[in-house]
Parts: C-alpha cells; structure tokens; sequence
C-alpha cells in the first residue's frame, strides 16, 4: 500500500470510529456492557391476549422491533399485559408493570394511558390510539408534551362527521341514528358533540346509547332498535372492541346500518368501517420505543398524527340487510370483504 493510500485508510477509519461514538447507545446497551443487563419494556392493552386483533398488534410491534435491532431473548425483554375493558385488571396490571421498573411502557386507550401517568412520573410511557391528549391532560402541547408521555393518536373529533356522512351514504332515508358510546369515557362525549354540530343539517335525530358492558349494550341496542329507518354509529372505545362480536350481532338483529371505527369490526361482520390503521400505529410506536432506549427523552418527542386511515366494507353484511351499495362507495374502499 502506497503512503497517499495508507493516509487515506487512516483517515477514513477514524472518521467510522468517530462517525460510531457519536452514536448514542441504548441504556440497555450501556447496561450490558457492565451488568449484562438487558432493556425491559411493558406493554399494556385493552383487549383480550386470546383477541386475534391484540396478537396483530403485538405481531407488528415485535416485527417493528426486530428492525431497529431489539430483538426478544437477546437485548430485550417485554412484558405483556392484557386488561380488556376491565378497570379492575388494567389498575392490576398498571401497578405490576410499573413495580417491574421497566426502560419505557407502551399503552393504548385513555383509561390505560390515565391510569399510567397517575401512577409513575419518572418511567417513560410511549402511548397509541390516543384521542385529544392535551385535553385529557396527558400531554401539554403536541409539540412538547413536556413530561413522561408521547405517542401517536388515532383520532380527532371531527372524524364523527365523516362517520355520519358514510351513514347517509349507505342508508339516505335513516332519520334516527344511535351513538354507541362507552359510559363515562372523555373522548366519546367529545364525538358526540361534534355530531350534534352536524347532525340536524343532514336530517337526522341522535340517540345516545352510553354503555359499559354487555348487559347495557343488549338493552340499549334492543331500545333504540325499535325505531324504523334507524341507523347506528359505534364509537371507539375499550367496551365496543372488547364486546364488538355482541353490537354486530345485535345490529343485525335489529336491521341497524352501522358504521365502525376499525376494520376489524368489519373482519368480525360488521358492515361498514372507516378509521385509523391501527397495527400500523404499533410499528410507529416501536419507534419512539427505540429512541427512548437510545437515550430521548418524551418530553420532546412530539406527538403523532395518525398517517394512513382505510374504509372497508363487508358485502355479506350488505346483502343480508338488503342494502346495495353505491358503486362510488365500494370504489373508494381500501378492502372489500365478500
């Protein structure tokens, strides 16, 4: 090797090594190298472990994961939990996480992300599927949230108009539209209110139908069943993707258009959804995972807007109301399930 090429080898490795120091390692990285320690996460959600709809979601999460370089059982351990829509088990489960200690904790819903911030200030808590959480004081700006949370949203207020016009689209004569919405939950009471902004210019009554659990959904759906041209509208909630199964069975039952935040509504039978890709929000959320391992601090990671959102529509559902879809409709949908 010439002296001009030696030189040049030098220079260029000291500019790797020193292009490599600057980046930060991993606390659980820094950790192994003088404890053999490894990064723990906990992960809260609020539908069932045995849900096909919880193991997308984790699937995408651990996929996520593996691409930014954590992989399980070499230099990282996570530690799952599943509350349903059961305040008792999700107040468990917070307090067993947050006595774990773990690097950072992933949490979706309000009344998971609620219960994590009143119950640790200091262990970072990476949220998803969040409505408003400036107004629910989980965050103090979007840009800044400023404490121990980020994350990623799923909603605003003003998707509830874009839910009532697929409503009328898919059933123009319905005068008398049900809001299923979970008792007691913040975020609903927001949408309910942007759909009463709305409502009267398209020609139809609300009836909201507060729930918390099976009972009340079957007596609430079979009361405002009875109405003729009804149409029904299901908010996100824990109670609603935790007993989704029983409100589609009963909008069957009772002839109800209804509209779904999710596609995996759909996927169980429900006729029409528009909303967040939720699976997608997970693979997001992996991120700020990995760089809050790698040394960020929430405070200034600033929360994000949901980026990809999917209608879809399920035409033996339709068939078996009667309903004939329009044909701009089933253009526009990103999935059509026969």
């Amino acid at each position: 090797m010439s002296d001009m090429r030696r030189r040049e080898f030098v220079t260029l490795l000291g500019g790797a090594a020193a292009a490599a120091s600057s980046v930060p390692l991993p606390r659980a990285a820094c950790a192994q190298q003088t404890s053999g320690r490894v990064a723990r996460i906990g992960v809260l959600l609020t539908v069932a472990k045995s849900d096909p709809e919880a193991q997308r979601r984790v699937e995408a999460f651990r996929q996520a994961l593996q691409i930014l370089g954590w992989s399980e059982g070499r230099n990282v351990q996570v530690d799952y939990r599943f509350g349903g829509a059961d305040a008792g088990r999700i107040a468990a489960h917070v307090a067993d996480l947050v006595a774990l200690n773990p690097d950072v904790i992933v949490g979706n819903s309000t009344p998971v992300v609620t219960a994590l911030r009143d119950a640790t200030r200091s262990i970072p808590v990476v949220f998803v599927q969040i409505i408003d959480p400036v107004g629910g004081g989980l965050v103090e700006s979007l840009a800044r949230p400023g404490g121990n949370l980020t994350g990623f949203s799923d909603f605003e207020f003003g998707t509830s108009s874009k839910w009532l016009e697929l409503l009328k689209e898919i059933a123009p004569a319905a005068t008398e539209v049900g809001v299923l919405m979970q008792h007691g939950l913040a975020p609903n009471s927001g949408f309910l209110r942007a759909l009463e902004d709305v409502a009267a210019s398209v020609g139809v009554r609300l009836t909201a139908v507060r729930v918390r659990d099976p009972a009340e959904i079957e007596h609430g759906l079979d009361s405002f069943g009875r109405h003729t041209n009804g149409g029904l509208i299901v908010l996100p909630s824990p109670v609603a993707a935790v007993h989704r199964d029983t409100i589609i069975a009963l909008a069957a039952r009772h002839w109800l258009r209804a509209v779904y935040p999710f596609r995996y509504f759909v996927l169980n039978g429900g006729l029409l959804s528009y909303g967040v890709d939720n699976v997608d929000l997970y693979r997001r959320g992996a991120s700020y995972v990995d760089r809050i391992l790698r040394g960020a601090s929430p405070a200034d990671l600033p929360v994000q807007h949901p980026i990809k959102f999917e209608l879809a529509v399920n035409l033996k559902t339709a068939r078996s109301l009667g309903l004939e879809l329009p044909p701009t409709l089933l253009s526009r949908a990103d999935e059509v399930i026969e």
